[in-house]
């Protein structure tokens, strides 16, 4: 006999379709009951198998969406991640340029009270070094003066 659900199905259909017609009932008809009830049976033995096969087929399928949700969680907590890592990094490097800046405006400040406050020590030491070479050299010409003056008296004779 037939082998497949489907097969067994169709014989049972076309056993039905082939029955004669019972007088004034087009609905309804005459079957032979051993034979219908052998195709159910065989219809029931082989119904585990493909209904089994179908199961296996399904849990199979909510595996595989099970295996891909869990992929696509993972790889959209990964991208998260990298995201939140990425502005993290992208907000530490514009911390780091202000911190920079704010770095550079202080030491150009201090560079410039440290060069203006050397110009003044400069300014200060070469001034009070012109006082002292002009002391001295009030000194050495009053020197000189006086070294003349003494010399011109011991040139007179006496």
């Amino acid at each position: 006999m037939a082998s497949g659900i489907e097969e067994l199905v169709n014989v049972l259909y076309d056993k039905v379709a082939d029955a004669k017609s019972l007088p004034f009932g087009a609905d309804k008809c005459i079957v032979d009951r051993d034979s219908m009830l052998d195709l159910i049976d065989e219809i029931r033995a082989n119904l585990p198998k493909d209904l089994e096969q179908a199961r296996v087929i399904v849990e199979n399928r909510n595996d595989i969406l099970a295996q891909a949700k869990r992929e696509a969680e993972t790889i959209r907590t990964t991208a998260q991640e990298r995201a939140r890592h990425m502005v993290a990094e992208d907000e530490i490097v514009v911390t780091s340029r202000q911190k920079a800046n704010e770095i550079m405006s202080v030491a150009e400040g201090k560079s410039k009270e440290l060069r203006r406050a050397a110009n003044d020590y400069a300014e200060d030491t070469l001034r009070r070094l012109e006082s002292v070479i002009e002391q001295a050299l009030n000194e050495t010409r009053e020197n000189r003066k006086q070294f003349r003056s003494a010399v011109a008296k011991s040139n007179k004779p006496m």
